[in-house]
């Protein structure tokens, strides 16, 4: 038998908190919950989308890539995030790939479901703008870094990481176990200068290893450079 997600379940995202349980009940119509394993791609660009996601857990990059071929990561996704929101709304395709870094449980709600819902629901309309603007100003915020130095690249690459590995807002979480080439994309440097910079950190004991997984052990250089308020 499928195993199936109650509404209590979403009750608990934040997305979903201040919906009612009826309002849960008919998003749930004909929903599927899947597994999926690590490096596997959950949305591909110019898809067309016929489902709302909902990462149960796990965590996932969502990407483009420039016109010359670079890999560009927009965001991450983790526990209770949504995706594929957009392409169910504007009824146009996907507008980028969304790929596992670790074993992701993911809930497939249907596209018709939610599109009924959000024409009559006005807390499912109001959390689908707050998710675009939050969106929109965590856009502009990584980008805003990418003419910084690569310490601080590396160091709210690694912030971020944490935050959305553990599903908390703690920089200081172990983040989830990554390949220093994806550290390097996420920070939007070339793999031997990221790999450098995160040497220097360890030496420093600012990044420190445990079995695999990456954890900052101070929010003072966060702080220092402007990542944190002071």
């Amino acid at each position: 038998m499928q195993d199936l997600v109650t509404p209590n379940e979403l009750l608990e995202l934040p997305f979903f908190s201040g919906l009612t349980t009826s309002d849960i009940e008919s998003l749930l119509d004909r929903h599927r919950l899947v597994t999926i394993a690590s490096g596997q791609t959950l949305v591909m660009e110019a898809d067309w989308g016929e489902s709302l996601m909902v990462l149960l857990s796990g965590l996932a990059k969502v990407r483009s890539f420039s016109s010359d071929g670079e890999e560009i990561v927009l965001s991450l996704v983790g526990r209770g995030d949504v995706l594929g929101e957009i392409a169910l709304i504007d009824g146009r395709p996907r507008s980028a790939d969304v790929v596992t870094l670790s074993t992701v449980k993911l809930l497939k709600l249907n596209g018709k479901s939610f599109m009924r819902q959000l024409q009559y629901c006005n807390g499912l309309a109001l959390q689908v703008a707050r998710l675009q603007a939050f969106r929109l100003r965590d856009l502009n915020r990584r980008f805003s870094l990418q003419r910084s130095d690569a310490t601080t690249r590396v160091l709210e690459s690694l912030a971020y990481l944490a935050c959305k590995s553990s599903g908390t807002d703690d920089p200081l979480a172990a983040s989830v176990p990554l390949p220093q080439g994806e550290i390097a994309i996420l920070a939007g440097l070339a793999r031997e200068t990221s790999s450098r910079t995160m040497s220097k950190l360890r030496q420093r004991g600012i990044v420190r290893d445990e079995g695999g997984s990456l954890r900052l052990t101070s929010l003072d250089p966060l702080r220092k450079r402007g990542l944190l308020p002071s």
